[in-house]
């Protein structure tokens, strides 16, 4: 589990004019090689492929998804009754006991804390919100 996938996405497609590496490129390939060694990405990795392997977490999640997409237009309309509601906590609460999606989440949380404190240094470097710039959408 190295940092193979996360370098290759970092700078996939990097060099539009078939040149040699930038310095930029060069930058981009050591910092996802460094975020690939940490031990929150390497939790993370590892909790995810144990929670890919296991069947009942699997399930549960998928029932819990199912049953969310399926209220979704009734939630956001206020017209999902009690029970439905009831139902779709119980679901939630039953794919949140399984081990392998706790440790999931919870490895998650811990790269996300990683990756907001690595923004917060780049974007006092560079003088601008970092994450935000990177991000597809308008409104990041």
């Amino acid at each position: 589990m190295g940092g193979t996938r996360v370098e290759t996405q970092v700078v996939q497609g990097s060099s539009e004019s078939g040149a040699e590496d930038s310095g930029v490129e060069s930058a981009a390939r050591r910092f996802a090689a460094a975020l690939a060694e940490t031990p929150a990405f390497r939790a993370f990795e590892e909790a995810s492929v144990r929670f890919r392997d296991d069947e009942r977490a699997q399930q549960a999640y998928g029932a819990y998804q199912a049953q969310q997409r399926a209220l979704q237009p009734l939630v956001m309309l206020g017209a999902a009754s009690d029970e439905q509601r009831t139902e779709l906590e119980r679901l939630h609460e039953a794919f949140l006991a399984e081990p392998s999606a706790a440790e999931l989440l919870e490895a998650q949380a811990s790269l996300t804390a990683l990756c907001r404190a690595v923004d917060g240094l780049l974007s006092e470097r560079v003088g601008l919100r970092f994450a935000a710039t990177c991000s597809p959408g308008c409104c990041g």
